[in-house]
């Protein structure tokens, strides 16, 4: 039997979970018997065609750290990251597919197999990195159904194992990156309102900041450097982890520190480490008040605060957003699961809506009064040669065509016209942001457009812009006097740049290496 599973592609943890026969959603653990799979990577040095996925890989990094591989996930559709293992270079996606390949077998089973599956993204991805995340999950083996921001999985779990009604804001600070969304929730009736976030912003730079009070006492005391080595860099990053975790539960944290010059012993207080990640919190504080001020909203209109994310369970955290709101964030269950958790919830709701049958009758029946309306989590436009009122000259601006928080699914259709005589080529810019002015927004495709010879300038071209309820976007241009159509739906080419989906022909599967 085909179990549809929702996935959370976390940056230093991951996490598999489906629903059980009444709808409800269960972690599956690994086969180490973990909850919880480390998002790490270690090649082996003796058997090229072995890749160790996971605790096995954090365990072995020491061995070879230039065979390793950690926080991936924040290099997603990054065209110019890539690792080189043995003369192979592997992409962020690549990369990301090992981790999902490993969920994917150790979390199937004869009666359970696991091949259709929902991933988690941050809210704020943009295209580029939504699409490198279905491109990896398609490497991985798996029919990536649909892609749901994480927090709103989280929400949709929270929703379904306690009360939670309002107007709720979700707080999502997890190992490498953060997000914030504000929901309408009617029951089990969710409305999207906006989400802000920042792809690097996490756990990752708490820890670097508590390295950092590490390796300057060290040079207090002995002028000279604690880390000498890539090895030792790794040793101490564990460290560094491992403190800020201590820190959460109590006031002070006792290490070692073993050094060239000598060791010594250092006690890390909580006070020092609230005042070394000060500015990261401030800036998650900024996003916040950005998403208040797109909800039209003020702290005390928000019923209900929810934590999501390992990082959010640091004191400082929950101590600011309870002077903020008047009231202490929810933590009713478990931050590292809860996205998995919902992924599976939205895997079923997707099943559910595009191929019912298919859907078990308890699952069904567990899920019929669940309901969702997410929005996009950016503007897209495209670029336009206006006439300015004031000047009288065409001047390149950015047009808005999809507004940000729009209700999905959504199509909009703006028609725009060429410019001179004898036009035979438009060349189309598919943009993503916010602003007017073509400097400040992304430009996340470009096309060229052929049309016919030896006609007269103002000829409309019809511009569609469509984007459905599984995070999939699509972009149609049509010159109404020829009636010719350029159809464009995203994928990412073998440059890591995205590209017509016709073109693409990036979606191997891993078969080449044995995933441990």
């Amino acid at each position: 039997m085909t179990t549809i599973a929702g996935i959370d592609l976390g940056t230093t943890f991951s996490a598999l979970a489906i629903l059980n026969e009444i709808g409800k959603p269960e972690i599956v653990p690994n086969a180490d018997g973990d909850r919880l799979t480390p998002s790490a990577i270690f090649f082996d040095e003796e058997n090229p065609e072995l890749v160790r996925v996971g605790i096995e890989a954090i365990n072995s990094r020491y061995l070879n750290v230039e065979r390793s591989v950690r926080w991936v996930k924040r290099h997603m559709g990054d065209a110019g990251y890539f690792k080189e293992i043995d003369g192979k270079k592997w992409t962020a996606e690549d990369l990301s597919a090992l981790i999902l390949k490993k969920l994917k077998q150790e979390c199937s089973t004869d009666n359970n197999k696991i091949e259709k599956a929902v991933i988690s993204v941050p809210a704020h991805f943009d295209e580029i990195r939504r699409k490198a995340t279905m491109d990896a999950g398609k490497k991985a083996g798996l029919d990536v159904i649909a892609i749901v921001n994480e927090p709103v999985a989280a929400a949709l779990y929270y929703a379904s194992a306690c009360e939670v009604s309002g107007k709720v804001l979700v707080y999502d600070l997890g190992g490498g990156t953060f997000d914030v969304t504000i929901l309408q929730v009617k029951g089990q009736n969710m409305e999207i309102l906006c989400s802000q976030g920042d792809h690097a912003l996490g756990g990752v730079d708490f820890d670097r900041k508590v390295l950092e009070i590490m390796e300057n006492t060290y040079r207090q005391e002995y002028n000279t450097d604690l880390i000498n080595s890539d090895e030792d860099r790794a040793k101490y990053e564990d460290e560094a982890e491992d403190i800020k975790k201590t820190l959460s539960r109590r006031d002070i944290a006792k290490k070692m520190l073993y050094g060239r010059a000598g060791n010594m012993r250092i006690e890390v207080t909580r006070s020092m480490f609230e005042n070394a990640i000060s500015s990261l919190i401030d800036r998650s504080e900024i996003l916040l008040e950005v998403a208040l001020d797109e909800a039209k909203l003020k702290p005390d209109e928000i019923n209900k605060v929810l934590l999501v994310g390992g990082s959010s369970r640091i004191p400082m955290v929950q101590k600011r957003l309870t002077e903020k709101f008047g009231f202490p964030p929810e933590t009713a269950v478990n931050l590292d699961e809860c996205v998995a958790l919902g992924a599976a919830v939205h895997a079923g709701m997707t099943m559910l809506r595009d191929d019912p049958d298919s859907v078990p009758t308890g699952i069904a029946a567990g899920l019929k009064d669940i309901s969702l309306t997410d929005v996009c989590n950016h503007s897209f436009g495209t670029l336009c040669a206006a006439i300015d009122k004031k000047t009288g000259r065409r001047t390149i601006g950015n047009r808005i065509i999809l507004k940000k928080n729009t209700p999905l699914p959504c199509e909009q259709t703006q028609t725009f016209y060429t410019m001179t005589e004898g036009q035979t080529e438009l060349e189309i810019t598919i943009t993503q942001g916010e602003d007017s002015q073509p400097e400040f927004v992304n430009k996340i495709a470009t096309h060229k457009f052929e049309l016919p010879p030896c006609r007269h300038a103002k000829c409309p071209i019809k511009v569609t812009y469509k984007y459905d309820v599984n995070q999939r976007m699509q972009c149609k241009f049509h010159d109404l006097e020829s009636g010719r159509i350029l159809e464009i739906e995203f994928c990412l080419d073998e440059d890591g740049q995205l590209n017509e989906s016709d073109k693409c022909q990036n979606n191997e599967q891993l078969e080449l290496v044995k995933v441990q």
